[in-house]
């Protein structure tokens, strides 16, 4: 287990989904060998997603983030409010399973193509389960999108998941049906954070009175 990693939620958008609003997280893993950001957020407004009406934060506008301390990018998988924020970070690397690199290049209706592509982006594709750093694992988990990853930490707590869209709604942990979702519930997490949750989810303990 390592030692001294933490998990921070930084909210950057809200979308209006189905007439209420919905928060948009990227998290902050900070470890001692390096700082990771997961997902990236948005930056800016597009028609094509003028329906959800964004309200956004971005990371570059929020007093004390200091974008120069991100040492690596991951993203959970490349839908436009997780990747609208990639430009930020030229020349970091940007951890992504290399199918959902595929899939959101080459897929109609499937993202916004030119914000997955920005200038200086610089993607590392991997394929399967990949150890980030020391205790900070990217794994696999199919079902919002077939390449969608999770990322995995090993707290001084226990197992924290990053979740990304793997679960939206914390009822979908609950009751998992996908194979991301499932694979999320069988590490036995003290808590997992997902992108369009105020507050993580945490497993029901069994008490006895």
């Amino acid at each position: 287990m390592a030692e001294g990693i933490t998990v921070t939620p930084v909210l950057v958008a809200t979308l209006l989904a189905e007439e209420e609003r919905m928060p948009v997280y990227v998290h902050v893993v900070d470890h001692p060998q390096g700082r990771v950001l997961v997902d990236t957020g948005m930056t800016e407004l597009h028609p094509l997603v003028d329906d959800m009406d964004p309200q956004l934060t971005p990371l570059s506008e929020q007093p004390g983030f200091d974008l120069s301390s991100i040492d690596l990018v991951v993203n959970t998988h490349l839908h436009f409010d997780h990747c609208g924020g990639n430009h930020l970070f030229e020349g970091l690397p940007v951890h992504v399973q290399r199918r959902e690199l595929e899939d959101a290049r080459t897929e109609d209706d499937y993202t916004i193509r030119e914000w997955v592509d920005a200038p200086g982006v610089a993607y590392v594709p991997v394929d399967g389960k990949h150890e980030l750093l020391p205790g900070v694992w990217l794994v696999p988990a199919p079902g919002h999108t077939l390449g969608s990853q999770v990322v995995v930490v090993d707290s001084a707590a226990g197992k924290v998941v990053i979740c990304g869209d793997t679960a939206v709604f914390h009822a979908e942990l609950d009751q998992p049906t996908t194979e991301g979702q499932r694979l999320v519930r069988s590490l036995d997490p003290v808590e997992a954070w997902l992108s369009h949750e105020h507050q993580p989810w945490r497993p029901e303990r069994l008490t006895t009175g």
